[in-house]
């Protein structure tokens, strides 16, 4: 769901710079650490939107792994539930330019932070969204601190663009196997009378 995730949110952002700014295209999913990559060469003059982190949200790690379904109990392992850190980076050939799509990218996630099944239209085109029935994450805007961020770029090969990250919370990551399943109880049996 990491990848679907990030493909949403990508071809969200996109479809609205390219009605603010009149550009097609303008937003790729690559590593940003690859910029200067002569091979990679979808990067120029675009937005490009890394993942830079992923963590687990522990404080949804305390839910039952046994659910009732179509009248048996099912245990399952809990599915994992995820913070996802993704950097948007303006690569663009003018400054100006850059920090023009980075305000109209703060603009779209402050009138939308909220994605869902209902409120977001998938894009048909993109084949690994298909599948996706239900989902629902939210994007808040993430500020690391001076340190933080001159960490980052320099793990990222040092050469720092404008930019602007994002924190996306909760993408749920579940697999369909299923470790046991049983019937639940109903009723109780027995003799309840005491002896003396």
């Amino acid at each position: 769901m990491i990848y679907q995730t990030l493909e949403i949110i990508k071809d969200q952002v996109s479809g609205y710079l390219d009605t603010v700014l009149s550009e097609t295209g303008s937003v790729v999913l690559e590593n940003i650490a690859k910029m200067d990559d002569q091979e990679v060469n979808t990067m120029n003059d675009k937005i490009v939107m890394s993942l830079i982190n992923v963590e687990e949200e522990i404080a949804l790690k305390n839910h039952p792994n046994v659910r009732i379904k179509n009248g048996e109990y099912v245990y399952k392992n809990k599915p994992v539930n995820l913070n996802l850190y993704i950097l948007f980076s303006a690569n663009k050939t003018t400054y100006t330019t850059a920090m023009t799509a980075l305000s109209s990218i703060i603009e779209f996630f402050q009138n939308k932070k909220v994605f869902t099944q209902t409120n977001t239209v998938l894009n048909p085109t993109i084949l690994i969204l298909n599948d996706i029935k239900e989902f629902k994450f939210t994007v808040d805007l993430y500020t690391p601190t001076f340190e933080q961020l001159n960490y980052i770029w320099g793990t990222l090969g040092g050469k720092s663009v404008p930019n602007v990250m994002y924190k996306v919370s909760i993408v749920r990551v579940e697999g369909t196997s299923i470790n046991e399943k049983g019937t639940p109880i109903t009723e109780v049996a027995g003799d309840v009378t005491s002896k003396e």
